[in-house]
């Protein structure tokens, strides 16, 4: 199933810019169209939630990964 037209004209991504999202209904996410940032659809429920993004400006939130194993 796919998301309302109606749905999708209003989301807008979670950060404090609030662009617009493009909808991949084959790969089920939804794309910030200005941070790049990528947000599933899970159940036909758009996940908006920054910390489960995947991409975007600060997509290692500045850390290295290797560092938070020591």
């Amino acid at each position: 199933m796919a998301l309302d037209p109606q749905l999708l004209e209003i989301l807008a991504c979670p950060d404090t810019h609030h662009a617009p999202l493009d909808y991949d209904p084959q790969a089920q996410t939804l794309t910030c169209t200005e941070c790049g940032r990528i947000f599933e659809v899970r159940d036909d429920v758009p996940v908006l939630l920054l910390d489960e993004a995947r991409g975007g400006p600060a997509a290692d939130g500045g850390r290295d990964a290797s560092a938070a194993d020591r």
